[in-house]
């Protein structure tokens, strides 16, 4: 049986106090006004979680990717829309940053960030690379300035979460397009910044509270040191950036999973039809069994995964799982508990239909599941 240690349970009580106290009420809200949770955000800022596994003494909470996980499930628990803006920070921005820059750069880039007091963005997509990510025609180049060389930016980023709030986005352009994949270079870019400018908000199908919206770059130039990593290794820096980032998303996938059980439980112990709780019919117990189970297996997998980055044993394929699973298991569970909850489920007065929206976008950032099945698929290949 997998015990979670005392540490992992006191984060996870933590984090479902949070959820429940300050997320749950108001998630509806968040999501119809399409507000950002700016005081929600700052509360987990205090608490430790804008950086859980960077270590103290460059801003972080020094605890691990385990606790990430479960952090961020009983998070997306409460709201699904505040989890994501926890999850760029944490995953696809603070973890790079650790990784790759230097002492110096991590004073300015990083301690302040995991910190939680201010907030990171990761763009990678651009309008017409989707799964494609070495297909990058955003440019880098070096040219001269009055102080110096210095980059000079141009091309667009697409579906940046965070994109109306972050400070600072790490920015894949390419440096040398002879090199292909290869020559493509992350760069640590300030917002706002002049050269940078922001497209509108996107009007989503769920996670509304969060901002997405393009980053479009018009001769923006930031400093020489602003490279992260040695030139030509962003796209070893962006997909191994998504290795960690999928279990960040499996766990808010739990999250969002674990929310729609747990009202279709509740409600399946009070609907009455035919003289009896609904929850005594064999069809319904037997959807409640097939969500639980799933949602199991998938929190299984996302904890192994978090377990091996840990230990700093290879983790692609099981990152690509359990975002996998995870995903796939969010969907399937706030389906079938709109189903269970029949009319009360299609309406917004109870949060399933929330749930189910929120859900759907797990199987498309951060690798689509088609995406994951050819990362799987590869590994077990190779192995075989």
């Amino acid at each position: 049986m997998f015990q979670l240690s005392e540490t992992h349970q006191e984060i996870q009580k933590m984090a479902r106090a949070f959820a429940d106290k300050e997320l749950k009420p108001i998630a509806a809200t968040l999501d119809r006004e399409h507000r950002y949770p700016g005081e929600q955000v700052k509360k987990l800022a205090e608490l430790g979680l804008m950086g859980v596994a960077v270590p103290e003494d460059q801003g972080g909470a020094g605890l691990d990717n385990l606790a990430y996980a479960i952090a961020m499930e009983e998070v997306s628990r409460g709201c699904a829309s505040t989890a994501v803006v926890m999850s760029v920070n944490n995953s696809l921005y603070c973890d790079p940053v650790m990784r790759y820059a230097t002492l110096e750069q991590k004073k300015s880039w990083l301690e302040p960030y995991a910190a939680g007091r201010k907030l990171g963005c990761f763009a990678l997509t651009e309008p017409g690379n989707g799964s494609d990510a070495g297909a990058a025609s955003c440019t880098a180049t070096l040219v001269s300035d009055a102080g110096g060389e210095v980059w000079e930016l141009n091309g667009t980023k697409a579906w940046i979460t965070n994109a109306y709030e972050a400070n600072a986005a790490i920015v894949f352009a390419t440096t040398d397009k002879a090199l292909k994949h290869k020559g493509i270079s992350a760069f640590l870019v300030p917002m706002p910044t002049k050269g940078l400018s922001l497209g509108k908000k996107e009007d989503k199908l769920g996670i509304r509270a969060s901002s997405t919206a393009n980053l479009i770059f018009e001769n923006c130039r930031v400093p020489k040191g602003s490279l992260l990593g040695e030139p030509g290794a962003g796209f070893k820096i962006a997909m191994g950036t998504l290795d960690g980032g999928r279990i960040g998303i499996a766990a808010q996938a739990l999250g969002i999973a674990q929310a729609a059980l747990e009202t279709a439980v509740e409600y399946a112990k009070e609907r009455k039809a035919f003289g009896e709780p609904i929850a005594k019919l064999q069809a319904i117990q037997f959807k409640l069994a097939d969500m639980a189970m799933r949602l199991e297996g998938a929190r299984l997998l996302t904890w192994r995964a978090a377990t091996l980055k840990d230990k700093g044993a290879k983790y692609t394929k099981e990152a690509a799982m359990a975002k996998l699973a995870a995903s796939e298991t969010a969907t399937f569970v706030a389906h079938q508990a709109i189903q269970i909850l029949g009319g009360n489920g299609y309406v917004s007065e109870y949060p399933v239909e929330r749930n189910y929206r929120d859900a759907r976008i797990t199987e498309i950032y951060e690798g689509t599941s088609e995406i994951q099945r050819l990362v799987i698929a590869a590994a077990v290949l190779k192995e075989g």
